[in-house]
């Protein structure tokens, strides 16, 4: 049985926009923030993706788990990479600049010399606004969109039915996964099977969750292979299929694919005819550092 993420209608203004331009709108919202490094352009953006994202209804609650992950990525990325490494500046942040401690820092009694930047600083505050508001608009679909929509939605995004139902069911696999893993942990435990009880080196703990791993990824594997015969079987592909679900554009659908375009176009346009696609650091931010 395939399941789906934890959606459930809450009647918000993102249950009455089609599919297909909330799609759009999103990968609208994806080019605009990777076209350029430019703080304020970035700042509009995220500003956008956080009213779009307003628009689900959307409580911690509900999405609690997902931005647990983008906070991990966030931190691996911005945290370690870019502020403590400065990997993640490279190639955009000019080598140099301005120190944060220009006299080093006193850290548990000892005096360290913290190579942090103003530019590199403010670099991390740029990435975190590029990501935030691809994050904001992505998010939010598994949450807000039936389950039923996913096939239809890339089949009328113009992708052939394999394809459109290929990205249908890795939508649901994840949850799938989850679901299965939860039913197996249920019943080793109905066996005596205590996850929290082993001890010992890496291994023995790798071994201990052996009786999860195994039962759920060969369920996985023989589920994938069910689902492909079956369409197999029924000539899916073959011809252009219909869909059950249907979609239809409204006036306001239109606006908002509107809106997309010319919000891409102007990023474009600002970024490379207006050269605005650079990193640069404002004046009163190197002011809060004097």
């Amino acid at each position: 049985m395939l399941v789906a993420w934890n959606y459930r209608y809450r009647n918000s203004p993102m249950d009455h926009i089609d599919p297909r331009a909330r799609f759009i709108f999103s990968f609208a919202i994806l080019f605009a923030a990777t076209t350029t490094w430019n703080p304020n352009i970035l700042f509009a953006v995220f500003v956008i993706a956080i009213t779009w994202y307003s628009l689900g209804r959307l409580t911690w609650k509900d999405t609690r788990f997902g931005w647990l992950m983008i906070s991990i990525m966030l931190f691996t990325m911005i945290v370690i990479n870019t502020i403590i490494t400065g990997g993640g500046a490279g190639g955009v942040v000019p080598p140099g600049g301005q120190l944060v401690w220009p006299d080093g820092v006193s850290i548990f009694g000892r005096h360290l010399n913290i190579g942090l930047t103003v530019e590199r600083l403010w670099f991390a505050v740029s990435q975190l606004m590029r990501i935030l508001s691809i994050s904001l608009v992505f998010i939010m679909i598994p949450y807000t969109m039936d389950s039923r929509a996913y096939g239809v939605t890339f089949s009328k995004l113009g992708l052939p039915d394999r394809l459109a139902y290929t990205m249908e069911l890795s939508f649901r696999f994840i949850p799938t996964l989850a679901r299965n893993f939860q039913v197996t942990l249920d019943a080793q435990r109905a066996r005596g099977f205590e996850l929290d009880a082993g001890k010992g080196n890496i291994i023995q703990k790798i071994r201990q969750v052996a009786p999860l791993l195994i039962p759920v990824t060969m369920n996985a594997i023989v589920s994938s292979e069910d689902i492909a015969n079956a369409m197999d079987l029924r000539g899916f592909g073959q011809r252009k299929r219909t869909w059950l679900y249907e979609l239809k554009f409204h006036w306001w659908d239109w606006a908002i694919i509107a809106f997309a375009v010319v919000m891409l176009a102007a990023v474009v346009l600002l970024a490379y005819h207006f050269d605005m696609r650079l990193f640069s650091v404002p004046n009163w931010w190197y002011g809060l550092f004097n």
